[in-house]
């Protein structure tokens, strides 16, 4: 059951970023525990954590069962989808508008993501051409919470050999984005796997279709997607 009007009135900035960091974990593992929430959440003490997951099943905005993960309800999704289109939208806006790079516009969007009014976010939509995705590929919602198709795979799924067009970027620190900018590995970048190092190791990959080849860590690689249709060499 949605939250009542005063009920709505209780959802707190705090609580709005639990429920869109349970929204991220969830598109990301599948599962939500209160150890993976926690270090989305920059490592919140599991106590505090547990807290507020009880707090939002009261307002009826997750489904959380103990040692069985949270889940969000409809209510609950709602917001966390109107929050990460702020926060998306707001990140496009800083980068198109205000000259800022893709590793600086995170935390300013974070502090202003809650307290854009929906006129402003409508402008902001209106000024930026109704975009469907943000500097770094990730989609943003449209105002009834509605995400564009997207068909891609992580460039640690690519085949030896397997090219494709980076789509999307899905880590959020800024030095990672610099350095994934200073090697030229941002949304529509052409991306050729030539060789991945056994038992985890780093993968060999060339930047364009004639670039450089560069090593890339196999954690950071898998937070780089590439464009399902443009990928060859695929078995």
């Amino acid at each position: 059951m949605p939250p009542s009007g005063d009920e709505t009135l209780r959802v707190t900035p705090n609580m709005e970023d639990y429920l869109k960091a349970i929204y991220l974990v969830q598109q990301r593992n599948g599962e939500v525990t209160t150890s993976s929430l926690s270090e989305q959440l920059g490592g919140f003490k599991p106590g505090s954590v547990t807290g507020m997951i009880k707090k939002l099943a009261e307002l009826n905005l997750v489904d959380h069962t103990p040692y069985q993960g949270v889940q969000l309800t409809e209510a609950g999704r709602k917001i966390a989808l109107e929050v990460l289109r702020h926060h998306r939208l707001l990140e496009l806006y800083l980068v198109e508008a205000l000259g800022y790079s893709w590793d600086e516009v995170h935390e300013e969007a974070e502090a202003l993501e809650h307290y854009i009014s929906e006129k402003l976010e409508s402008r902001i939509a209106a000024r930026l051409g109704q975009p469907h995705f943000d500097p770094h590929g990730d989609p943003i919602p449209d105002p009834n919470g509605v995400l564009p198709n997207s068909s891609s795979l992580r460039l640690t799924d690519l085949s030896i050999g397997g090219s494709g067009r980076v789509v999307r970027v899905s880590d959020q620190h800024a030095d990672r984005l610099r350095y994934l900018a200073d090697l030229g590995l941002v949304p529509g970048a052409v991306v050729t796997l030539i060789e991945s190092a056994p038992f985890e190791g780093p993968l060999s990959i060339q930047v364009g279709t004639a670039g450089p080849q560069h090593a890339i860590d196999r954690r950071l690689a898998h937070t780089i997607l590439i464009e399902r249709d443009t990928v060859a060499s695929q078995s």
